[in-house]
């Protein structure tokens, strides 16, 4: 099998994995909202729609096109680092539960989740993010894809970020162990 081939492969994967989260954020985020959810930040979600959507356009079509051939041991350690963000997504998701979306949707009196690996770190999904984002491209040497994601990215994260901590900065409560009802 080419790379082309495979790399196509993946990223169809990665394709079908955002269609789940996106069927879980949206049940996700109507439970929030008949709660009473507020949502902050709307004015960067198009974006980020349109930039994450880039991301598997951009390098699928620069490694049909520029057909790189980048060395085996770039493409499996960045193969590897695809796994990780999604394993990392993941925890995130099912630790936050009903309190995980793609918005930023957050119940006023709702406890602030500090357990799993947000024990670690503050905003541990948008890690996911920043390593998927450079190491899915790279999977197939499409450096030019990974290179503009990252900056871009960096600009959408520094604008999130702000606004989810703003809103987050409402909640008292916390509930250390995750999976928030």
């Amino acid at each position: 099998m080419s790379l082309e081939v495979a790399f196509t492969l993946l990223v169809a994967a990665v394709a079908v994995e955002r269609v789940a989260e996106l069927v879980v954020s949206n049940r996700n985020a109507e439970w929030s909202l008949a709660q009473g959810g507020v949502e902050s930040g709307r004015g960067h979600y198009p974006f980020m729609v349109v930039l994450h959507t880039g991301l598997l356009v951009g390098a699928l079509v620069e490694v049909w096109v520029r057909r790189p051939e980048p060395p085996a041991a770039l493409v499996w350690s960045m193969f590897v680092l695809v796994l990780a963000s999604q394993a990392l997504r993941w925890w995130c998701i099912r630790t936050l539960g009903r309190q995980w979306n793609t918005r930023v949707i957050v119940v006023p009196g709702a406890a602030r989740v500090t357990g799993g690996p947000y024990r670690l770190i503050p905003h541990p999904n948008y890690v996911a993010v920043v390593v998927e984002g450079f190491a899915l491209p790279l999977v197939g040497g499409a450096w030019i894809t990974a290179i503009v994601f990252t900056v871009l990215n960096a600009g959408l994260l520094a604008t999130r970020i702000r606004a989810e901590d703003a809103a987050l900065a409402n909640l008292t409560g916390r509930v250390p162990g995750g999976a928030a009802a």
